[in-house]
């Protein structure tokens, strides 16, 4: 078989499967419960009438889409921005990590739900709660694993800037930052997946107006659980591209360019 036809073919294979047990589902539970549990095709054709300009909750699928992807981006931003420092910083000063180690550790041990009474007491209902909660809950990860390439840069390397003049600035630029990038980007892949999956849990509780999280819960109102599974399917889309698709290219590139950098 031709290596790019049966890499295809392995590819859509866990898609199928779903989609198999999904349609499995939904006709059991029609037959032994009598609840109408949409299928894949029923699903698929709400979608496309969504993605056509159908309205949902008084709003385009795509408003809803954008009011998530601003929430995520904003939680996000801030748990890179304070994961990456928080790494870098207890990775170079010694007393600095000895005193904060822990905290990342504790704070990857919080599941992302859990912060729902504190985001609340802090601000209440709406936008400000939701991105607190993503923040929170990508920050450990991110944190964690730049400092764990941080540390496991190796020693020789500082010896070698340090012996070559190299003062602070350039030792943190030149050598610590570009050693721990692989890391770095592991941590932004974890990250980035589990800041989706609590933006979508936090909307359902803490959101309002718009959003993939709230447009599902609320559509239980109404009985449309057509529009609800389609919400799930482009959940899982925007997911899959951005923590597979697109770090997972930038993890593979990097790993290449580190093996023709032994190599040589």
């Amino acid at each position: 078989m031709n290596p790019p036809i049966k890499k295809t073919k392995l590819a859509i294979l866990p898609f199928l499967i779903v989609l198999a047990v999904w349609q499995i589902a939904a006709l059991s539970i029609l037959h032994y419960r009598g609840v109408a549990f949409p299928t894949p095709c029923q699903t698929l054709l709400r979608l496309v009438g969504l993605l056509t300009g159908e309205r949902f909750l008084d709003y385009s699928l795509y408003k809803h889409i954008g009011s998530s992807l601003q929430r995520w981006i904003a939680g996000f931003s801030i748990a890179a921005v304070l994961g990456i420092s928080y790494g870098l910083l207890a990775g170079s000063i010694h007393l600095f990590e000895k005193a904060t180690a822990k905290i990342p550790q504790m704070l990857l041990l919080i599941p992302g739900l859990a912060w729902i009474p504190v985001a609340l007491l802090l601000f209440g209902v709406g936008e400000s709660a939701t991105i607190f909660m993503i923040a929170m809950t990508a920050f450990a990860p991110i944190a964690i694993n730049v400092h764990t390439g941080v540390k496991d840069i190796d020693i020789r390397l500082i010896h070698a800037a340090t012996m070559l003049g190299a003062g602070r600035r350039i030792l943190f630029f030149k050598v610590l930052l570009p050693a721990s990038l692989p890391s770095l980007v592991s941590g932004l892949r974890i990250g980035i997946g589990t800041g989706w999956r609590v933006l979508v849990a936090a909307e359902m509780v803490v959101g309002t107006g718009a959003g993939l999280g709230y447009a599902i819960i609320q559509a239980r109102w109404n009985l449309d659980y057509a529009s609800s599974f389609s919400c799930i399917v482009v959940i899982c889309c925007i997911g899959l591209l951005c923590e597979q698709v697109l770090f997972g290219r930038i993890e593979q590139r990097m790993a290449e360019r580190r093996g023709r950098q032994v190599e040589h």
